[in-house]
């Protein structure tokens, strides 16, 4: 019997590197995002099959090409793990950027809506999947100058509890992963490549890593047929909220 299929996207780095890497010794990966330099390098270092599939999730005919372009053998996709998103920006809503906002916008929620588009409905058609979307805390609250970075993954939040409703009768599992503070790039995409203004968003506390995550998924993953793990919230031990976060003690 064949290993199960699994498209990840956002596997250049952070959790979705660390998930390609967990899932490489039991399923056959998809492994997508936008620097084609990395996806080479993390397929020639994964165990098993894995194709490459480059493209960024904003493009839309981008997206539909490349799932159209896997072999047909390849097609039959078991789990979909929309793990590719992006803050930018920490700024109050007066003050914010436009372009900033497109971009939050278009990949958490349009990039995520275009991905389990090409490839829900053979999952319906088979009656058979997993989907994972890797979701945030700020999909659960809202902070300060997290404005429209929240409002984006409220939206992935709304979106994973209607695939749970709509794809019910097809026996599809939905779940949602919401993770706290996880040391990865994220910081320093938002804050446009200040290395050290983003460092200083992990000092003095022990945060989550991509691994920690990454785990989590696979949890959820391994559950057996009649259990689905619905939303899941994973914080490192020294935070509560999406701004209370214990760093007096380090």
């Amino acid at each position: 019997m064949s290993q199960p299929i699994a498209l990840i996207t956002g596997t250049t780095s952070g959790i979705g590197e660390a998930t390609a890497r967990l899932l490489s010794e039991k399923y056959r990966l998809i492994i997508c995002g936008r620097r084609k330099d990395r996806l080479e390098k993390l397929q020639n270092e994964l165990v098993g099959e894995v194709q490459i599939l480059c493209f960024d999730v904003r493009d839309k005919e981008a997206v539909f090409a490349s799932i159209e372009s896997l072999p047909t053998d390849w097609k039959k996709i078991d789990v979909l793990i929309n793990n590719a998103g992006n803050a930018h920006g920490l700024d109050f809503i007066h003050e914010g950027s436009t372009e900033d906002w497109d971009a939050m916008m278009d990949i958490n929620v349009k990039g995520l809506l275009y991905v389990s588009k090409a490839i829900i409905p053979q999952m319906v058609e088979r009656k058979k999947g997993h989907i994972v979307n890797v979701s945030s805390i700020a999909g659960l609250e809202v902070y300060q100058r997290g404005n429209v970075y929240c409002a984006s993954k409220h939206a992935v939040d709304a979106l994973t509890k209607g695939m749970r409703m709509d794809l019910n009768e097809h026996g599809i599992k939905v779940t949602s992963i919401d993770p706290g503070l996880v040391e990865t790039e994220f910081s320093e995409v938002r804050f446009k490549g200040d290395s050290d203004r983003a460092s200083q968003v992990y000092q003095n506390f022990t945060p989550l890593t991509a691994h920690d995550v990454a785990e989590t998924i696979e949890f959820t993953l391994n559950r057996p047929p009649h259990v689905m793990i619905g939303d899941l919230l994973i914080l490192p031990t020294d935070q509560a909220t999406s701004t209370i976060v214990n760093k007096k003690s380090k």
